[in-house]
Parts: structure tokens; sequence; C-alpha cells
């Protein structure tokens, strides 16, 4: 059923018909509403959030020099300016940034 007033669909509640708008029916009519329940999955929780990050075997670590480094990339200037690269040393964990 509609809402003559506005065109909503009308709710029903306690064998009458209401609207948003304001509009009430004190008869719901012949009409039903029937609602299925659906069986909820279990919910496992994650103890601690992993990040995965791309590796890049070129970089260099400026403290260790080992050749290969965790990445990640992140827009620190205006838009139109090339996103900042973080850096993390696979070896000796130090961090920096590449701004090219």
């Amino acid at each position: 059923m509609f809402c003559p007033k506005c065109g909503s669909m009308l709710i029903p509640k306690q064998g009458k018909v209401e609207c948003s708008c304001g509009y009430k029916k004190d008869e719901a009519g012949d009409f039903k509403i029937k609602q299925e329940l659906e069986e909820k999955e279990e919910v496992q929780l994650i103890d601690k959030e992993v990040e995965i990050r791309p590796l890049d075997k070129d970089a260099e670590c400026p403290e260790c020099g080992h050749k290969g480094a965790l990445y990640r990339t992140q827009q620190t200037r205006a838009s139109d300016e090339p996103e900042t690269k973080f850096y993390e040393c696979e070896k000796c964990h130090h961090r920096w940034r590449d701004y090219s």
C-alpha cells in the first residue's frame, strides 16, 4: 500500500498504517508482512592486523646498505604531485622516504 498524500510506502503499526509524511489510516487492510531471518555465520575476530607491503629489490638502505626494502605509498602533497614512497629495510628495519 502506498500513501495517497505523498506516494511513499505505508508502514503497518499496531493494526493501522502510517507514513513518514504524517498520514495515518486506522485499518491496515488484508496485507501481511513476512520476514525471514537468515542463519548468521560465525564471525572470527583477528587478534592482530597484518599489513602486507610490496618489496622493492632495488631500494638500498641508507643505514646498512642492504638491497631490498618494503614500501608503501601515500599522497602527502598536492594531488597533481607524485606520491611519496615510505621504505622500511628488510634487514635492519630502518625507515626512510623517497620524494621522487
